[in-house]
C-alpha cells in the first residue's frame, strides 16, 4: 500500500518512527515533510500532503503535537476528511463510516506503540458505503456549496 505521512515539530520524532513502521511493513511511503524538529507551521505540511493524497487516491497520515491544529488544516481542502484518532476503534469507525482519507495523530497525547495501532487499524480498514455514503456525499454538498 501507497501511504503519505507528514508532521510538524512536535510531530517529527513520531512521523519517524511510523515511517520505519510502515516501510518495515511493506508499504511505500511519501514523506510530506518536515524533516527535523526545527520549528515549523503544520498547515505548511497540512496542505501539500492532502493535495498528495487526493492525486493518487491513497491515505495519508499527519502528525502534530495535539493531533487538532493539523486536522483543522487539511479538511479546508475539498475531498479531504481527515479525521483525528486517539484509538483504533475511532480509526476503524472513521474509515468504515465517513471514508476518511487522511488520519490525524497527537504526539504529545499517543505514544508509539498506540499511534502503530492506530495506524495499522486506519490503513486496514475499509470504507463500507452502504447507508453512509448518503452522509458522504452530503458532505460533498457542503463542500460544493461553500467551495465555489
Amino acid at each position: 500500500m501507497h501511504v503519505a505521512i507528514g508532521s510538524d515539530h512536535a510531530g517529527y520524532e513520531l512521523k519517524e518512527k511510523m515511517k520505519e513502521m510502515l516501510t518495515a511493513a511493506g508499504h511505500e511511503v511519501m514523506d510530506c515533510g518536515t524533516e527535523s524538529e526545527e520549528s515549523c507551521d503544520y498547515p505548511d505540511i497540512a496542505e501539500p500532503l492532502s493535495q498528495y493524497v487526493l492525486a493518487r487516491h491513497i491515505l495519508g497520515i499527519l502528525i502534530c503535537g495535539t493531533g487538532i491544529g493539523i486536522c483543522i488544516a487539511a479538511n479546508k481542502i475539498p475531498g479531504i476528511r481527515a479525521a483525528l484518532c486517539q484509538n483504533s476503534y475511532t480509526a476503524r469507525l472513521s474509515r468504515q463510516h465517513n471514508d476518511a482519507n487522511i488520519l490525524t495523530i497527537g504526539a504529545r497525547v499517543t505514544g508509539p506503540g498506540l499511534a502503530e495501532d492506530i495506524i495499522n487499524t486506519f490503513i486496514s480498514t475499509e470504507y463500507l458505503a452502504g447507508r453512509h455514503q448518503r452522509r458522504v456525499d452530503k458532505i460533498h454538498q457542503i463542500e460544493k456549496k461553500y467551495c465555489k
